[in-house]
């Protein structure tokens, strides 16, 4: 019962000590997360209509020029999804020609073909060991 006792208290110790060390973990991430952050930009109210920035203003006669904004498809610039899309559609054209299905003689779990090694131990299986001095 003492042995019982003194493992109980080693497990208990042991898993305190994982679940704390986790725990101080979690903390350290949340804390990097919140200090980490990136500024947010100031936007426009939403009663304001967007192209009120690019109207001038009766005292300017020159008309405020905009920035172009870069094109964006589900946040990634255009540039990068067309690459990505390129790199793709090359790849499945090549069809990995050196990837295994390709290159496979006989379908897995077929054993119409097995390696040497696997083909010896069939054989010693299938025929009884007789000594040669004896026939």
């Amino acid at each position: 019962m003492n042995n019982l006792a003194w493992g109980l208290q080693i497990t208990v110790l042991g898993m305190g000590l994982v679940f704390a060390l986790l725990a101080m973990l979690w903390g350290l991430l949340t804390l990097v997360l919140v200090l980490d952050k990136e500024p947010v930009a100031p936007e426009l109210p939403a009663s304001e209509p967007a192209s009120s920035a690019l109207q001038s203003t009766p005292e300017d006669t020159a008309p405020v020029a905009a920035e172009p904004t870069p094109a964006l498809v589900n946040g990634l610039p255009a540039d990068l999804v067309a690459a990505i899309m390129m790199a793709t559609m090359t790849h499945k054209s090549n069809l990995r020609r050196q990837a295994a299905p390709y290159m496979r003689s006989y379908w897995p779990g077929s054993q119409l073909f097995a390696s040497r090694w696997v083909a010896a131990g069939r054989s010693r299986q299938n025929h009884t060991w007789q000594s040669r001095g004896q026939k």
